[in-house]
């Protein structure tokens, strides 16, 4: 952002030599120029509720858009990383949480490598599609046999899925050009207009199954190979938007990978590089307070109640960015004395059911008369009332060591996603022999429905809230770009540079800069 900031006045050595009343003239003109003047001072401090990726990103990004003297305090009321997890399986642990990053992935790319972390090397085995009778479909080894398959069943529909998926990943990707100059926008509705258009706003008011038919994709090749892909990435079928869909698929894609050690050493860092204060605490209440200046006049600051450890406390701040759902069961924050009332949410977030097991495949259970045969390391499934898993697979510890991808068909530990937990019954079932289980249980992402409506970016003067963008889609990256938007969207608000927030055309301006 450079040097000067808005706010600062240019030529402020000359004042001493300034008659008092033009400097009070010019002063008022300033004042009215900016239209922000009782902001026009850098703020003292900062709140960012939640130390997932979201927050813990938006406070790197408030640290490099506001510069070294504001004070940043993140409030956790769990542990650092969020719906970042690991879970200790053996003796090793293992992804619980968000488990996969994208190539394009830009800001998750470069907090890898600002922050001196390392990917493990990509190692995939075979994937099978199950119905509950057969599988439909079975990954081969030789790369040809795979195409010839696809074609066969599918015709050029998977080809034209990944043009379709790129063509979309290619809009996307105009959000990194847009936040690299700094712009900035106040709903989500805007940002997304601005990648896309009207396509990507009827993408998000438009199931997935509805997309992909008006696109010209066959039913079969939508039940078959697209449902099983929603309900791995989010426990949910074709129903839900087309925009999260298309992200979905992206999940799909080769190059994807993780972070040695965990993902959620990605979050740890972003704190610590952000040189935020970590505040262990659960927050309560977020209530507006006047004070009076010692100059005169008055500020409105916002007062955030929360417990701690040492017991309960309070805290001011000039800017608040919630990085946490407003959920009840996730977050029950009160907004207390705000005229008119504070919007409150309460759209559901999808329960998944994640569990791991050390043990042996029972490959007769997918219909496998021979074990021997039996060489996937991945299984989908269709929509099956009859079915009680959306997915199970081999997994790989977050140190992810040579010796670590075991074969199929011996002792491994497998991550089994599911609705409800697995019963003693289900269990016998899916594995031959097995001597550990752990599950988690977690609200992972929203339950996505028609109409989607994101929730607002402002939900006050100085209130911003970065959870909105999963109800276009959950992911890393796009908690991430919610985080750098709302950091450029408070700080441009703060020192009134609207000209850099919901600019139109922006991607035709910026190209003609070129």
């Amino acid at each position: 952002m450079g040097s000067w900031r808005p706010g600062s006045l240019p030529g402020a050595s000359m004042r001493a030599r300034l008659p008092a009343p033009l400097l009070l003239l010019l002063a008022s003109l300033w004042r009215g120029a900016s239209g922000a003047s009782e902001l026009r001072y850098p703020p003292s401090k900062i709140a960012v509720i939640g130390a997932g990726i979201g927050g813990t990103s938006a406070a790197y990004f408030l640290r490099q858009t506001f510069g070294k003297d504001v004070q940043i305090d993140v409030f956790e009321k769990g542990t650092v990383g969020g719906r970042l997890a690991t879970i200790n399986v053996e003796g090793k642990d293992y992804e619980a949480g968000g488990s996969i990053i994208h190539p394009l992935n830009l800001h998750m790319k470069h907090f890898i490598k600002e922050l001196g972390l390392s990917v493990p090397e990509n190692r995939h085995g075979l994937l099978g599609i199950y119905n509950g009778d057969e599988f439909v479909f079975e990954e081969s080894s030789w790369y040809i046999i795979n195409i010839l398959k696809l074609l066969w069943h599918y015709g050029f529909s998977p080809l034209r899925m990944n043009m379709w998926v790129e063509d979309i990943l290619d809009k996307f990707m105009r959000i990194y050009r847009y936040q690299s100059h700094d712009y900035s926008f106040s709903s989500m509705e805007g940002l997304f207009h601005a990648l896309g258009g009207n396509d990507f706003i009827q993408m998000l008011n438009r199931t997935l199954d509805e997309t992909l038919q008006k696109a010209g994709f066959s039913q079969k090749f939508i039940y078959e190979m697209v449902t099983p892909i929603m309900r791995v990435n989010y426990g949910q079928g074709v129903n839900i938007n087309g925009f999260v869909g298309a992200v979905s698929m992206t999940g799909a894609d080769s190059g994807l990978w993780s972070v040695k050690g965990g993902n959620k050493l990605v979050c740890s860092g972003l704190l610590y590089a952000s040189k935020a204060q970590l505040i262990s605490g659960t927050v309560i209440s977020i209530e507006e307070r006047t004070r009076p200046q010692r100059t005169g006049g008055t500020v409105k600051l916002y007062e955030v109640s929360y417990n701690s450890a040492s017991g309960p406390a309070t805290d001011m701040y000039d800017i608040v960015l919630i990085a946490t759902p407003l959920n009840h069961k996730m977050s029950n924050i009160t907004f207390q004395n705000f005229n008119p009332p504070l919007a409150q949410f309460s759209d559901r977030y999808h329960q998944m059911v994640a569990t791991f097991v050390h043990g042996r495949i029972n490959a007769s259970f997918f219909g496998y008369k021979d074990p021997s045969h039996f060489h996937l390391a991945n299984i989908f499934t269709i929509e099956n009332p009859n079915l009680f898993i959306y997915s199970i697979g081999v997994v790989s510890p977050v140190q992810n060591t040579h010796d670590d991808m075991k074969q199929p068909m011996g002792p491994a530990v497998w991550k089994v996603f599911s609705k409800e937990s697995l019963t003693k019954e289900q269990m016998n079932l899916l594995f031959s022999s097995y001597d550990s289980v752990k599950e988690k249980k977690w609200l992972a992402y929203p339950h996505y429905h028609l109409p989607n409506t994101c929730p607002p970016i402002i939900l006050h003067d100085r209130i911003y809230y970065l959870n909105g963008i999963e109800w276009a889609a959950s992911a890393m990256e796009m908690s991430a770009v919610a985080a750098k938007n709302a950091a450029l969207l408070s700080y441009h608000r703060w020192y009134g540079n609207m000209n850099m927030i919901d600019q139109e055309d922006l991607y035709e301006k910026l190209k003609t800069e070129l």
